[in-house]
């Protein structure tokens, strides 16, 4: 029989009927549970702990004192089965209250039996400090160089006295640190057990299940809860082999899920999955008011100081906020285990196999979810204007149902660590492009050709111009081709007294505004082993004459 409730389940007439003809008091049964799923989300946790009863019939409360202070009561949730008919009725939840130890009265024996040796050692202390005392004083007053009749004492008995009053104080003085050392034992013995005696605050939860059971029985419960100290955040591993002249290149795509957790509970040899639902981001888009356009109020004038004073602080209120390739072995290579991916129309879960464990606070795990691998379109990419190196670029068609999330991603090429790079979002048959560091075999060098500053018109001055001319020059220095591109910038004018345009000189751009960037232009060509190819860039700004321009970065 299979029953599910939710944290504060209304049973239903029938069952109230039942239950009424059962004993009026229901009995506590103290029990356990054991955490065995959990399913990470990147903002928190949903655990299911399993509960297992030999019930007798009747009704009971089975009393769980293991669970995590950090649950959310709202999200207690119970299904189970039984070999009976089997009624869940309500759920509570709350913090156990702080109870004193039981062995009390030892503990208080114990302290004063410390208390009392601590007494005596103290009293030791002032013994030997007395009789420290008494050697030196007699080593101040003591003759030690006149006999009785006033002649002169001998040498030995100078020693003598000197010996016995050097030995007093060294006996005196390793007896008081012998018992400082005792008393610093015994206080921290005594402080000790004094925390021992406080009520301590509880570190767990309470959880009390109602049921009621038409017949003794073995039930076994599951109590799902939500929690928020916890979360996973994707990791990438992507390894590129560059290929050669028989051989394509090849991307390997490892994701990996970095879960931490310090939800106070440990989970132990759980089933684990990750999924890519967000659930701190609630169910429903927000909603948006009018924007409302108008002319600033000014605040009425108050009758007295303090009207006007509310009517500071009513604006002070209202004013808006601050902004604020590793070596291989001989062997053959050992796989990794990695997930399962259960893919639906709004999620993916990625469910890791076998059993898993991962305690309260102990630092990230980072674990292999899923792999792939890809056919990347290769090319160089260079910004010369800014950088004259050349970076390896791979571009490939996102093919999974699984979305690629934003992430930190570490990258190989040929087998080598090159870096660490970010991913971006990416959703299915999107195209994703990913950096693999310089590319020292591709050499460009961008000139100034030409910057000419002057004015312009038939017979009087008008306007000022501004014509600049640039030459980009690429080799390939690879003995097999490679596609090239190269990015510059023509100025885009937002005001319609400032023209800007490009001459018939340049070299004609294959694409214009690449990736939605105004102004951005690019040359992409296939560049044969060792070509060399020249790319002419030219244009001429004009404005009206008394007026000043500035070029400054889009934001």
């Amino acid at each position: 029989m299979r029953l599910i409730a939710n944290s504060f389940l209304t049973t239903s007439l029938i069952v109230l009927t039942t239950m009424a003809a059962m004993p009026a008091r229901a009995a506590d049964m103290d029990a356990s549970s054991a955490v065995d799923t959990v399913i990470v989300y990147p903002d928190g946790a949903s655990v299911t702990r399993l509960v297992t009863l030999d019930l007798p019939a009747g009704e009971n409360s089975a009393v769980l004192k293991d669970f995590p202070l950090t649950l959310d009561p709202t999200s207690l949730r119970v299904e189970g089965e039984a070999g009976a008919k089997l009624t869940i009725g309500a759920i509570d939840a709350k913090p156990p209250r702080a109870a004193p130890p039981v062995n009390l009265p030892e503990l208080d024996k114990r302290i004063e039996a410390l208390k009392d040796e601590r007494v005596n050692l103290q009293g030791a202390i002032d013994a030997a400090t007395a009789r420290r005392k008494f050697a030196e004083r007699f080593a101040d007053t003591a003759p030690a160089g006149i006999g009785g009749k006033g002649e002169a004492r001998p040498i030995s008995e100078w020693r003598a006295a000197f010996a016995a009053v050097g030995e007093e104080v060294a006996s005196t003085e390793a007896a008081i640190r012998d018992a400082e050392r005792k008393q610093r034992d015994l206080d921290r013995e005594i402080a000790r057990l004094e925390q021992d005696k406080a009520q301590k605050p509880p570190s767990k939860l309470e959880v009390r299940i109602e049921l009621a059971a038409a017949a003794a029985t073995k039930a076994t419960l599951r109590v799902t809860y939500a929690v928020r100290s916890a979360r996973w955040t994707p990791l990438y591993d992507i390894r590129l082999d560059t290929g050669a002249k028989d051989r394509k290149p090849a991307l390997e795509l490892v994701r990996r899920a970095e879960i931490t957790q310090a939800t106070g509970e440990d989970w132990s040899n759980v089933a684990l999955s990750v999924s890519t639902v967000r659930t701190a981001r609630g169910g429903s888009a927000p909603e948006l008011n009018s924007l409302i356009v108008q002319y600033p109020q000014l605040p009425r004038p108050q009758a007295s100081v303090s009207g006007a004073m509310d009517s500071n602080r009513m604006l002070l209120r209202a004013a808006p906020a601050p902004a604020s390739k590793m070596a291989e072995s001989v062997a053959e290579r050992a796989e990794e285990q990695q997930a399962m991916a259960d893919v639906s129309g709004f999620q993916v879960v990625f469910k890791i196999p076998g059993r898993v464990s991962l305690g309260a606070s102990e630092g990230a795990k980072s674990l292999r979810v899923s792999s792939a691998t890809i056919a990347p379109d290769l090319a160089v990419r260079a910004v010369p204007v800014k950088d004259p190196t050349a970076f390896l670029e791979a571009s490939f068609k996102q093919n999974e149902d699984a979305p690629l999330l934003p992430g930190r991603a570490s990258i190989y090429r040929d087998g080598v660590f090159v870096g660490r790079g970010q991913m971006a979002a990416a959703a299915k048959d999107e195209t994703v492009r990913l950096g693999f560091g310089a590319d020292d075999k591709i050499k460009i060098e961008r000139a100034v050709l030409k910057r000419n500053e002057g004015s312009a018109g038939l017979i009087v001055t008008t306007s000022k111009t501004d014509e600049r001319a640039f030459k980009t020059t690429v080799r390939n220095g690879h003995d097999f081709p490679l596609r090239i591109a190269i990015e510059d910038q023509l100025p885009v004018s937002e005001n319609e007294e400032i023209q800007v345009e490009m001459l018939s000189s340049t070299t004609p751009p294959t694409a214009s505004n690449v990736r939605d960037r105004r102004g951005v232009l690019e040359w992409a060509f296939e560049a044969k082993p060792g070509e060399v190819r020249d790319i002419n860039f030219t244009w001429r700004m004009r404005w009206p004459k008394d007026k000043g321009v500035v070029m400054v970065p889009a934001g």
